[in-house]
């Protein structure tokens, strides 16, 4: 369809008698919309494709038949009529004939929520039925009348039947007018292709996969197919949480999803202080679209299980320790339940009540006390990527001025830390050069480590609907996910060999001059290293060896690349990676092959091409830009920086310590050493997050104090002195910087529970008691001190962030969108140039063996977000994935004599947890798959805690284990 207009082409037509001017094109529809003219429609939505399927949307222009606007292009000196005598008796035609056949939701009473009809809306206009779908119009009655029989027997039509599987969406197909618009949402807009047609004539319905109950389908429950439903075929069902009242009135606030790092534009509704529904919003990042997590995830806020009011450990509870079962031990020998948060009573039990002024007072106390006697660095901070940049800054403002420490640091360092010191270190900016929606321009796109369906599921409709306009899709993955159906190339790795697969395409790649080497000369340093270390040490063959990939494949992968040069066919390139390339103990080598194999193709700093590591967390970039890591401020400023360090200084007025500070492991370590001696955890749950979680339980018990401020009672909480009720994303107003680096606001949408505070104020309380002045007149203030303090949010503002947010950087935020594309004329490095740096393969460091066979990866899953203490207490997510579960390739279940479903003990040298097994084809043999969102089975019991050298990110990726019936693991023991 036709966008911007060029007056040097427009075409001249009337319309309803008004002369219009409009773009080659353009339909008639379109032209009648920018005129103010409504033509009703049930197929069309603006989001689609036309087909002209409903015939609802019909206009008279001239011909023996009337023509669908939706489909038909705008012609010069066309005269169209949109609402003549002839139009509207076709249109009240058609209305009748599909109210003849069509029932109102069998739904359940408050079963669904309400929505918009358009087909009983016409049925009104066109006073064929009225408010309750009542025929009040003889031929519609003749209809229906009809409609009843189907043969010379008379025997009454089957209702057609209803479908309540799905935990979220009410399927009615009675209702169903078969507009196709939910199978061309599902296609088209979230590229799923779940939905089609089944069925001929009266039995024609649509169908999930092959005519499966839609919860049992392969439906990923993202909503679109509802949200685009013109009748009520399609709910969206109602969450027990916010009974919906069609009494009261909604207010729609435009706010923004609260979980990965897509940072998806939402439209909440609510009435009184619950929310009812989320809606998709247009906006740069997810036009319109959403994911299960976002449409349906909300209600944890409205948890029962809230906290309220500030507790105090009481005095019999000590000395301290893990309070529930799964937290003392991780085989507690009870059955588990599905469900896994704390309901234990004896948890709750070992707190009472405080005010807040006691709360407060006692947490600067005990704090100033152990700063006193043990010294500034016995203290330390994780704040959270889940809380907004305002909060993000003032936690690590508080731990460097307050504290007088660098020991702070966040969930970065669990997810892209050596990505960033791999970006650092080379083109001298740790985000991403360019915005995941422009793989559009792409003729390659290369996404490692990453399953983007399951982990950035609206970031992968970007990436389908690209391959589906021609871009050439390369996987590079240890596990088989869904995109790589989509992909020209899948390449399989062996779990940690990132780095002599990337070699190996390197080597190809020189070799046969797939290079740019104008690029090269003119932005690049370092490339005679690179060249000589891939040339000679890794031929595809040599490759091969170690990343279990063929030469032949390595090579065709060379060469669909080489098309993204300006030496091949075409364009670009654009690589997306994940966790699966960071999270290694050589992470930032992985990621240092990513982005020599960019800079060697010349692709970065232009349309389709760049580096895009995808952040985990809702605002894992803004956290990090806030300054949340050990060894740099606001900005990544060094703290080594006597410069910078005397800037920060006179903004905060106090003394700032010199030297980096620990990481969140690091931090772990010194608290079961005893060098850390008291901590402030805002947000955070590392008793989950963390690797070796046996450790971390050691550790957490060995301080001298711990504050914890959050919504619930989390596992890390269990071990706290002190536990402030915080403010959830959803009671708030703040910034939040997605994967794009778009920063957006999230406005305030509820009232906090019972006495539960503002973030923000509660950082601001306790650092006013330690005797640091934080005095601000409202978050906005905050922001603003925060931008005055870096270079990339310097010309921001909460004002100026509008309705969808800006990109940093943004020279002209009064009138610019920000810079999507970095680095086109050079980077951020004293001489302009980015570095290659040659990586030769490691090893991880533990390696499988006789007594552990089995390498162990974690990972995430797409009903579920981190460590489990929102989504877990969603009932939709909840209800769709409730269980822990390990995922093992069919060949070892049959050489472990284990069953699908089976309950099976999986243990390392750091612990052992008891879940389901699950036969998985998508792990290869020899490998297991785990999640770390389920706390009664916390896959960190098993991980390792050694760490990358550089990015100091542990090795989450890879660990050997070995596997055993439960039942058998059991009676061995004797228990």
């Amino acid at each position: 369809m036709a966008t911007d207009m060029d007056t040097t082409t427009s075409i001249e037509l009337t319309i309803d008698g008004q002369q219009v001017s409009v773009a080659p094109g353009t339909t008639l529809w379109e032209a009648a919309r920018d005129q103010g003219i409504d033509i009703p429609v049930l197929c069309h939505s603006e989001k689609m494709d036309p087909v002209g399927v409903c015939r609802m949307c019909v206009v008279d222009v001239g011909g023996r038949t009337l023509a669908p606007s939706c489909m038909r292009e705008c012609e010069p000196d066309l005269e169209v009529q949109t609402d003549s005598d002839k139009v509207k008796k076709h249109r009240r035609m058609l209305t009748s004939l599909l109210l003849s056949d069509y029932k109102q939701t069998q739904a359940k009473e408050n079963e669904c929520l309400p929505k918009a009809n358009l087909l009983t809306d016409l049925g009104i206009e066109f006073e064929l039925v009225d408010k309750d779908g009542i025929a009040q119009d003889e031929t519609l009655d003749l209809f229906r009348e009809l409609n009843q029989k189907t043969d010379k027997h008379s025997r009454p039509h089957q209702p057609r039947p209803h479908d309540a599987s799905s935990p979220v969406i009410f399927v009615d197909h009675q209702a169903c007018i078969m507009c196709d618009r939910c199978i061309r949402a599902c296609d088209e807009i979230q590229s799923n292709d779940v939905m089609s047609r089944s069925g001929k004539g009266y039995t024609a319905q649509i169908s999930f996969d092959l005519n499966n109950p839609m919860g049992e389908s392969t439906c990923v429950s993202c909503g679109e197919c509802a949200a685009a439903c013109p009748t009520d075929a399609l709910s969206h069902k109602a969450n027990a949480k916010s009974a919906f009242d069609i009494a009261l009135p909604v207010t729609n606030i435009d706010s923004v999803c609260p979980y990965c790092g897509v940072g998806c534009s939402i439209t909440y509704q609510k009435q009184g202080n619950s929310i009812v529904k989320a809606d998709g919003r247009e906006s740069p990042v997810n036009h319109g679209r959403l994911c299960v997590k976002g449409r349906y995830g909300w209600d944890y806020t409205m948890h029962p299980q809230r906290l309220t009011k500030p507790l105090i450990r009481r005095e019999e509870h000590y000395p301290k320790g893990p309070l529930s079962a799964e937290v003392k031990s991780s085989l507690s020998g009870k059955k588990k339940k599905p469900g896994g948060i704390v309901t234990d009573e004896n948890v709750y039990a070992a707190f009472r009540e405080a005010t807040w002024e006691e709360a407060l007072d006692l947490v600067a106390s005990k704090l100033t006390a152990i700063q006193s006697e043990h010294g500034n660095n016995a203290l330390a901070g994780f704040g959270s990527a889940k809380c907004s940049n305002e909060e993000a800054y003032l936690f690590q403002k508080l731990i460097r001025a307050g504290f007088g420490t660098n020991n702070v640091d966040h969930c970065t360092r669990l997810c892209h830390a050596s990505s960033v010191a791999a970006l650092m270190e080379t083109i001298g900016s740790g985000a991403v050069t360019n915005v995941f929606a422009d793989v559009e321009n792409s003729a390659v796109c290369l996404i490692t480590g990453s399953n983007a369906t399951a982990n950035h599921p609206v970031a992968a409709t970007f990436m389908k609907a690209a391959v589906d306009r021609g871009t050439k899709l390369i996987i590079v993955d240890p596990r088989d996910h869904d995109l790589t159906r989509y992909a020209t190339h899948f390449a399989q790795i062996n779990p940690g060999s990132d780095v002599a697969f990337y070699n190996g395409v390197m080597h190809c790649l020189i070799r046969d001059g797939l290079i740019d080497n104008e690029y090269i000369d003119e932005f690049t340093e370092g490339f005679e290293d690179l060249k000589q270390l891939v040339l000679n040490d890794w031929t595809p063959e040599a490759a091969s060896l170690i990343c279990g990939i063929e030469p032949e494949q390595i090579e065709a992968i060379a060469q669909t690349i080489g098309e993204a040069t300006p030496n091949g066919k075409s364009g670009s390139m654009l690589i997306f990676w994940g966790m699966g390339i960071s999270q290694h103990t050589h992470g930032t080598d992985n990621a240092r092959c990513l982005i020599s194999l960019c800079l060697l193709t010349g692709n970065v700093g232009k349309p389709g091409s760049g580096l895009h590591p995808l952040r985990g967390q809702n605002n894992v970039q803004g956290a990090s830009d806030a300054g949340l890591i050990p060894m740099v401020f606001p900005d990544y400023q060094s703290v080594t920086n006597d410069e910078i360090r005397s800037k920060f200084e006179q903004s905060w007025g106090v003394q700032l310590d010199p030297n980096p500070g620990l990481t969140v492991v690091e931090i772990m370590r010194g608290a079961l050493a005893r060098s850390i001696r008291g901590m402030y955890i805002m947000g955070e749950n590392p008793f989950l997050s963390d690797p070796n979680a046996n450790k971390v339980r050691k550790g957490l018990s060995s301080l001298d104090f711990l504050v914890v401020q959050d919504i619930f009672l989390t596992e890390t909480a269990e071990f706290a002195d002190v536990i402030l009720p915080a403010s959830s994303f959803f009671e708030k107003t703040g910034t939040y910087t997605n994967t794009d680096r778009r920063v957006q606001l999230g406005r305030k949408v509820l009232d906090s529970p019972g006495e539960a505070r503002l973030d923000w104020e509660i950082i601001c309380e306790i650092a006013r008691r330690m005797g640091l002045a934080m005095d601000y007149e409202d978050v906005s203030s905050v922001f603003d001190e925060f931008a005055s303090l870096t270079e990339s949010y310097a010309k921001l503002s909460h004002q100026a962030l509008g309705s969808t947010g800006k990109l940093w950087p943004c020279e002209d935020a009064e009138n610019s969108d920000g810079e999507q594309i970095l680095f086109g004329d050079g980077f951020p490095t004293p001489n302009k140039r980015a570095q290659f740096v040659p990586c030769s393969f490691l090893p991880a460091k533990e390696l499988p063996d006789a007594e552990y066979p089995l390498v162990l990866t974690t990972g995430r899953v797409l009903e579920h977000w981190h460590t489990g203490s929102m989504t877990r207490r969603s009932d939709a997510l909840d209800a769709i994935e409730p269980v822990a579960f390990a995922a093992l390739n069919p060949e070892d279940l049959e050489s472990y004599h284990l069953e699908d479903g089976e309950q099976i003990r999986v243990a390392s040298r750091r612990g052992e947890i008891e879940l389901q097994v699950r036969s998985d084809y998508s792990v290869e043999a020899g490998t297991i798959f785990i999640p770390f969102h389920f706390r009664e089975a916390s896959a960190n019991i098993l991980t390792i805690d050694e760490l990358d050298p550089d990015g100091k990110i542990p090795e989450f990726k890879f660990c050997a284990v070995r596997i055993a019936s439960a039942a058998k693991a059991t009676e061995s023991s004797g228990q």
